[in-house]
């Protein structure tokens, strides 16, 4: 019998959660998806949903897909679409994979071992993310369960700002004109999350979507250069 250590999640004791009406595996290897980042899917299937590229095949590129519940969920709800998801670590992947199968879309979503754009090739009509947003300063107030997590799915560097500065620094590479990028933010960073997005002059932050708790939870900026 496998010894369950002190503050295991009991999403890891179970091995399943639930994400967007969606079960999902989940073990040590992954971040356990969170209700807050379903209005991140909720955010970019409504601007799917009310702008004209929803007359073409879609390319969504998925950073940091973890367990791949935010590429899976949209999958499952735009079906004119392409997805390619990456992440750095092999083993999340595996369990993306495995999400991807049991969720009946493995067909029409490539992974990608890639830390961030690094192996990704094309353009992009949309990109999504939620990176690791966690300033190291915050881990000692960090709950134990949280800390059973992987620290990779969690750690923002120093100021918990350093993935989105990256992913700014390359999205101009392969995002398309007009197009979209979306992302998950932490408490109280929309402002420095702005500057970094708006220091490119490529991308305009348009919407800034609260979660159920009022908090600051997803950005929305579009190409405007």
């Amino acid at each position: 019998m496998k010894t369950v250590e002190p503050h295991t999640p009991i999403q890891y004791i179970m091995g399943k959660t639930e994400f967007f009406g969606l079960d999902f595996v989940v073990n040590e290897d992954v971040f356990i998806p969170r209700p807050e980042t379903e209005v991140l899917v909720e955010t970019a299937i409504d601007i799917i949903q009310r702008t004209a590229g929803i007359a073409h095949r879609l390319r969504i590129l998925d950073l940091c897909t973890g367990s791949g519940n935010i590429a899976i969920a949209l999958t499952k709800d735009i079906h004119n679409c392409k997805i390619v998801a990456s992440d750095i670590s092999e083993a999340a992947l595996a369990v993306a994979k495995k999400n991807a199968a049991l969720n009946g879309v493995f067909d029409r979503i490539e992974f990608i071992e890639s830390d961030l754009f690094e192996n990704i090739k094309g353009g992009f009509d949309i990109i999504v993310s939620n990176p690791p947003y966690v300033a190291r300063y915050e881990f000692a107030a960090l709950q134990r369960e949280v800390l059973m997590e992987p620290r990779i799915s969690i750690d923002g560097g120093e100021d918990g700002l350093d993935f989105y500065r990256r992913i700014q620094e390359n999205t101009s590479k392969f995002l398309k004109r007009d197009g979209y990028l979306i992302m998950e933010t932490g408490f109280g960073q929309s402002n420095a999350i702005i500057n970094i997005i708006e220091d490119s002059r490529i991308l305009k932050v348009t919407d800034i979507v609260k979660d159920r708790n009022s908090i600051d939870r997803v950005m929305v900026a579009r190409w405007i250069n």
